[in-house]
């Protein structure tokens, strides 16, 4: 996504609070769902194995000739009719409401991610794709985290506090191996809960670095094959991404370490009520209630199997919450200490880096100025697009050889302060509406923008703002326009265009251009292009 869009919150039609206490009436429902099926479970059970010892019992006296069996077996139906049922509806409204949730969302995110400070040092579509693939990550973390969490531990440890109280008024003397096989499974998720914590951390770090040197590798790809640096080099991100897999294998076996453990509480916890009122005496019909207790402890053997993946997304859900919370906190420059239009961007020897840092070419030296448009031409290769990048602070080429206005901008500055247009145009796969970045334009302008790019007819046949669009959609000169269209919205005073009639026939290209200059004809606009791109009263750079 490139910097087109100021940090702003998009509009709601209703408050926080109505909102809010909507999108929770799924949830409770999901809830309910989850404590009928459980209870369902436990009960079928219990009364499954208390109907078998009944008829057991039965048999072997005059009983037999008069037993009721019709009542317990319908109960049976009835419970496992509502265990199907309810697990089934508590899958569906659930997944139902996270997906909402996520939908709901997705403007809110996506502005958040477009405003924050981390998003603007990676360049979403300027490489880093791994800080877009974690953010992507921790966002379905947060989405799914009452799915993997808290309807699971909501559900068993109200069936477990249950349990408990029920054993302690049948079998009290069942409790003391249930208590330390708890004891001991709690200290299990504790050390599973931390080692979690540190392996996820350090994976994202690995992952993370072998990105960035695997990227940076690629954009070099072909001066380091000439200097047969090409295989060497790709040692090392590989071995990043190996090291990540191996903390994760060994993640998935101390889970399997938990879950065996975890999965000795409910047979060990049955066998403690049997042999507890064994011992206290109970035979015959006297043991029916602790045999339909004890199976009821081995109905929530199912729920406590998935003990391990309860901790580690718990983990995830609060890793993922504090790595989404860092793309929003604000860096040193907000937008309120950028000024809205500067007259002058002075470039004071600037040394020009490609995106590896390795000097490229002479360093650079030129005054740009407001509503004088600046082209630099130039053969692929020659630095174009990383001048570019330099200009709007996606390069670091140092914070004293670019001034605005006589002052020094420093990276964050002009990160704040410009809208870098890439040629490469990214399409969301979303809504028009959201694909153009500008949440707080109204539909008038947004079509006004398309109109400008003749491209409003084809977002017609596409379905008109609301419709949706993705990559594969739109062709490379339409999305090339719908690029142009995000420039032509944006409010920053540096406007960059890289190589804007890219993709498109050269009277459009030509056309859309001049509309666009026209537009942004009190700003400091500067393009690239290999052609001999000549806008009316623009000033032209050749880069050797």
């Amino acid at each position: 996504m490139n910097d087109s869009t100021s940090p702003i919150v998009p509009e709601t039609k209703t408050g926080p609070l109505e909102e809010a206490s909507r999108h929770r009436v799924p949830w409770r429902l999901a809830l309910v769902l989850a404590f009928a099926s459980l209870a369902g479970g436990i009960l079928l059970t219990g009364v499954s194995v208390w109907f078998l010892g009944a008829v057991a019992l039965a048999g072997l006296t005059p009983a037999a000739l008069t037993f009721n069996f019709h009542v317990p077996a319908a109960f049976i139906r009835l419970f496992a009719l509502t265990r199907t049922a309810a697990k089934y509806g508590e899958r569906v409204v659930g997944h139902r409401a996270a997906l909402t949730d996520q939908v709901l969302r997705r403007s809110t995110l996506f502005a958040a991610m477009a405003a924050a400070p981390s998003v603007r040092k990676a360049g979403w579509q300027l490489g880093n794709q791994d800080r877009l693939a974690d953010y992507l990550d921790d966002v379905e973390d947060v989405d799914y985290a009452r799915l993997r969490v808290s309807l699971p531990v909501a559900t068993l440890g109200m069936a477990i506090l249950l349990l408990i109280a029920a054993t302690l008024w049948v079998a009290p003397l069942a409790m003391a191996p249930i208590l330390l096989l708890i004891a001991v499974n709690m200290f299990g998720v504790r050390v599973l809960a931390s080692r979690t914590d540190a392996d996820l951390a350090a994976m994202r770090q690995s992952r993370q670095q072998a990105s960035r040197l695997l990227g940076s590798a690629i954009q070099a790809v072909v001066p380091l094959q000439g200097e047969r640096r090409w295989g060497p080099l790709l040692d090392e991100p590989f071995g990043g991404y190996a090291n990540a897999q191996t903390r994760a294998l060994v993640l998935r076996h101390r889970q399997a370490l938990l879950d065996t453990l975890a999965n000795c509480l409910a047979p060990c916890a049955m066998l403690s009520i049997l042999v507890s009122a064994w011992l206290s005496g109970l035979r015959g019909e006297a043991l029916l209630p602790p045999a339909l207790l004890a199976f009821a402890w081995l109905a929530v053997a199912e729920s406590v199997l998935g003990a391990s993946k309860i901790v580690v997304a718990f983990v995830r859900e609060k890793t993922a919450r504090s790595a989404l919370a860092k793309w929003n906190t604000l860096d040193s420059v907000t937008r309120q200490h950028v000024a809205e239009r500067i007259s002058s961007l002075t470039l004071d020897r600037l040394p020009r880096r490609a995106p590896d840092g390795r000097l490229i070419g002479r360093p650079i030296s030129a005054t740009l100025k407001a509503g004088r448009p600046t082209v630099l031409h130039g053969a692929s290769g020659c630095g174009k697009t990383s001048l570019l990048k330099q200009v709007a602070g996606w390069l670091d080429g140092g914070d004293d050889f670019v001034l605005g206005d006589g002052i020094e901008l420093n990276v964050d500055v002009r990160r704040s302060m410009s809208c870098f247009c890439a040629h490469d145009a990214t399409v969301l796969a979303d809504t028009v509406r959201e694909n153009l970045f500008a949440p707080h334009a109204g539909d008038a302008e947004l079509w006004r923008a398309l109109d400008a790019v003749e491209l409003q007819g084809r977002i017609r046949a596409a379905g008109g703002l609301d419709g949706w669009i993705t990559q594969d959609v739109l062709s490379l000169g339409e999305a090339q326009r719908l690029n142009l269209a995000r420039a032509w919205l944006s409010d920053r005073p540096v406007m960059l265009l890289d190589e804007p009639t890219e993709h498109l026939a050269a009277e459009q290209g030509q056309r859309i251009l001049d509309a666009l200059l026209l537009r942004l004809r009190q700003r400091i606009v500067i393009l690239s292009s290999h052609d001999e791109l000549a806008p009316s009263g623009a000033t032209a750079v050749r880069l050797q």
